[in-house]
């Protein structure tokens, strides 16, 4: 019995070592795109005249390569009712800037992109945002009754059609988190919007505690950006069987010398009002 089961014991070893050969395995590279950044963002109570626009390109999955800033670019942001024309000037690095932009709640956009002899364009509304009326932290609303959350308070107008965009982010995270919600079941309703941090010790995060700072920011959206960043932050999250499937998500940046090569991005026009909140011991 012992010679038997010495002898299985070699071939299990020697099968283990022929089994470490080194397999290489070619990863199709697809074409390199113009990847945009225009998020115009209007917080409540400032002129909102500064803004800007960041570009750079698309690399493949593997390339460890992490400059891909696109300078020499021609980008300017047009009223489409008097037609005037903010000009975001070149910084050289991948941004462009603006110091003297307009913004008007409900006015459409137009972004055009003069780039490698191609001219990309989108258009957007200026989407206002309801006002934070309250923020404070419970234990009651979460997944986890003994853990605490952040409540943000508002009201959603009358109007039918309003879609939000949350950004949370405690002070120390590597990233925030973003959520979304449609007016569809909750018009002209004053809303208690609850957010918590789940433990996750494999991850090594950690639930709010006292003293922890979350930066609260909320977006009014339109109904197609809703739609675009709804998809992003599904493939974001998600693990397992509830891991969604990944797809390529296209924005509204359509090329239009070329439209084969389209832009990945999104531009987009909002009102954001944000508030800060310091858990204490409850």
């Amino acid at each position: 019995m012992k010679t038997t089961v010495r002898f299985i014991s070699i071939v299990v070893i020697l099968f283990t070592f022929a089994c470490t050969d080194v397999v290489e395995v070619e990863v199709q590279d697809g074409p390199i795109r113009l990847v945009v950044e225009a998020s115009l963002d209007w917080e409540k109570g400032t002129p909102g005249n500064v803004q800007s626009i960041r570009l750079r390109t698309s690399t493949p999955f593997f390339d460890s390569n992490s400059t891909t800033d696109v300078v020499g670019a021609s980008v300017t942001v047009t009223n489409d009712s008097n037609n005037e024309e903010f000009v975001f000037e070149d910084q050289n690095n991948g941004a462009y800037l603006t110091t003297s932009f307009e913004p008007v709640l409900g006015q459409s956009y137009t972004l055009q992109i003069e780039y490698n002899g191609e001219i990309f364009r989108a258009t957007e509304t200026m989407t206002p945002v309801t006002e934070i009326t309250n923020v404070f932290q419970d234990r009651i609303e979460g997944f986890d009754d003994e853990e605490l959350e952040v409540h943000v308070v508002f009201t959603d107008p009358i109007e039918e059609g309003n879609n939000y965009l949350f950004r949370f982010e405690r002070r120390g995270d590597l990233l925030p988190d973003l959520e979304v919600a449609e007016d569809e079941f909750i018009n002209g309703n004053e809303i208690d919007w609850w957010y918590e941090i789940e433990e996750d010790e494999d991850q090594n995060i950690l639930p709010f505690m006292p003293g922890d700072v979350v930066d609260i920011e909320l977006y009014g959206i339109s109904r197609d950006y809703y739609d675009y960043i709804k998809i992003l932050i599904s493939q974001l999250g998600g693990v397992g069987l509830f891991e969604a499937t990944p797809v390529a998500v296209r924005g509204n940046c359509i090329n239009e010398t070329n439209p084969e090569n389209y832009a990945f991005g999104y531009f987009r026009l909002t009102e954001v009002d944000k508030a800060t909140y310091t858990f204490i011991e409850d």
